[in-house]
C-alpha cells in the first residue's frame, strides 16, 4: 500500500485574474487537499506570479497534480520541490495572546526562546511575530494556548529550492 506523502509545489504562473480560482477548482474538483497556498508576484513587471502549495497524497496522486497543474494554460512551469531535492521552507505567523500578570511575563520568556519578536502591545496582549518551519509555529503555538487566549493568522508556506537552480 502506498503512504501518503507531504510534498510542496512551486508553481510559475502568468499574473492574470482567475489563475488560482483555476489551480484551486483542480484540487477541489478531483478531491485533493490543499495544506498550505501561497501567491505572489515575483518579476519586477509583476507579469508572473509564484504559487506554493503544500499538499499530501501518494506518490502516484501528487504526480497526477503535477501533470494536470502543468496542463493549466497560464502556467508556466511546475516543480515539485520535495522531489526535486534540498529545498528551504519557512512559514510567518502573528500570535495574539491574551493573558496577564506571570502568563504575561512567561509568554515574553517563551518568546524570547522562538526569537518571536513583539509586534504589538497592549495592557492585556502581545502580538508575537515569527518566522519558521511549520513545526516551530505550532510549538510557539500550543504554548501560548497554556498561557491564556491565542488568536492566530498563519502566511502559509513559502518555500525555494536551494543552489544554484532557479524556476
Amino acid at each position: 500500500m502506498d503512504t501518503i506523502e507531504r510534498h510542496t509545489i512551486a508553481a510559475l504562473v502568468e499574473n492574470e485574474p482567475g489563475v488560482l480560482a483555476r489551480v484551486i477548482g483542480l484540487f477541489s474538483g478531483r478531491g485533493y487537499n490543499i495544506e498550505s497556498l501561497t501567491v505572489a508576484p515575483v518579476t519586477p513587471d509583476e507579469s508572473m506570479s509564484r504559487i506554493s502549495i503544500v499538499t499530501s497524497g501518494t506518490p502516484m496522486i501528487i504526480e497526477q497534480i503535477k501533470a494536470q497543474l502543468n496542463r493549466l494554460v497560464p502556467i508556466a512551469s511546475v516543480h515539485d520541490l520535495t522531489a526535486d531535492g534540498p529545498h528551504v521552507e519557512r512559514e510567518f505567523a502573528l500570535v495574539k495572546v491574551v493573558a496577564s500578570g506571570a502568563n504575561r511575563r512567561e509568554s515574553l520568556r517563551i518568546a524570547d526562546i522562538f526569537h518571536a519578536h513583539v509586534a504589538d502591545t497592549t495592557i492585556e496582549s502581545f502580538v508575537f511575530s515569527l518566522t519558521g518551519q511549520r513545526d516551530k509555529i505550532e510549538s510557539f503555538v500550543e504554548l501560548m494556548r497554556a498561557l491564556g487566549d491565542v488568536e492566530v493568522a498563519r502566511s502559509g508556506v513559502v518555500a525555494i529550492a536551494r543552489g544554484s537552480k532557479v524556476l
